[in-house]
């Protein structure tokens, strides 16, 4: 197939909230904030900077209003938030997160382990979230992520057309934004490109967007099986940080640096400074205690060419 790529890829960065969630050592409000604002200048225009759920379930996250209130917002760049409920919608709206982002799971039995209750509560939650929203006073957006959209740890596989509902469903309530998340990473590119067209049938492109996690190996391939299928949007977290904590078996999210070089070397436009990008995702081993699986800023972009050795200087 002859496939033109020139149409711009849009990163969204999660590694400050779905990134930093599960880690173990605890990372400074400070440097959470200077992540955030060193991403910003990278050229990203969404960033999920933080969360407001309960400080008991994850400790992580816990400095959230802080976050917010120290970032120095860049124009052009959406501070997201995540939120779990009313509570948490209020407390974002009031450290004047750009967008929410709620999260629902197709299926029953990973909803009521990440959520503590099921689908039907959680979308009457949306619905309270949604009418807040609608009576802020400063214009927010609204995202719902469809969490194990291509699969579950608990139940298997996941029927596209219950997929397709919530999607349409959330639109209905008045969430313009939609995101398909591969929580645990069992997708594989033809499911990806297959339900992608079909999701894009409900939803403009500009609205979607796809949440890929890199679990069996298999998340930029997915990247490119979207695109194909008319994707433009991708969540990415730096070093290829995060995982669900309610998920077992996961992984990290597709890195970003590696997203980006993918897109360099194709000819993709992303906006993204590569050479910054890689530079802040070597600083990460110092912020959280460990290496990253990141592969790029492990190996450099192909046109980082090394000096020739002396004994080869010397054949």
């Amino acid at each position: 197939m002859n496939f033109a790529y020139k149409e711009p890829l849009i990163v969204q960065e999660v590694a400050p909230r779905d990134g930093l969630q599960i880690e173990k050592q605890w990372v400074d409000t400070a440097d959470k904030i200077a992540l955030i604002d060193a991403l910003a200048a990278c050229g990203f225009t969404r960033i999920e900077a933080g969360s407001f759920v309960s400080p008991k379930a994850i400790p992580a996250l816990r400095d959230g209003e802080a976050v917010f209130n120290g970032i120095v917002r860049k124009e052009g760049v959406i501070y997201v938030a995540l939120v779990p409920n009313v509570k948490g919608a209020e407390r974002a709206l009031a450290a004047r997160a750009n967008e929410l982002n709620l999260v629902m799971s197709a299926s029953q039995t990973h909803n009521r382990a990440n959520m503590r209750m099921s689908c039907e509560d959680s979308l009457a939650g949306f619905g309270d979230i949604v009418r807040l929203v609608q009576g802020a006073s400063a214009p927010v957006s609204l995202n719902a992520t469809v969490a194990t959209a291509f699969g579950c740890p608990f139940e298997g596989r996941v029927d596209e057309d219950r997929v397709v509902s919530i999607a349409r469903t959330y639109r209905e309530m008045g969430i313009a934004g939609i995101t398909l998340a591969d929580t645990t990473g069992m997708a594989n590119p033809r499911q990806v490109a297959r339900l992608v067209e079909r999701v894009l049938a409900e939803v403009p492109a500009a609205d979607l967007t796809l949440h890929f996690h890199n679990t069996r190996g298999l998340g930029l391939a997915n990247v490119l099986a979207a695109y194909h299928a008319g994707a433009r949007r991708f969540d990415a977290a730096l070093g290829g940080l995060g995982g669900c904590p309610f998920a077992p078996g996961a992984s990290g999210n597709i890195c970003t640096e590696d997203l980006v070089n993918l897109c360099d070397e194709m000819g993709i436009p992303s906006g993204i400074d590569l050479v910054r990008l890689i530079g802040l995702s070597r600083t990460l081993p110092g912020l959280v205690g460990h290496e990253v699986p990141g592969q790029v800023a492990k190996a450099g972009r192909n046109c980082d060419v090394h000096a020739v050795p002396e004994y080869v200087r010397a054949i």
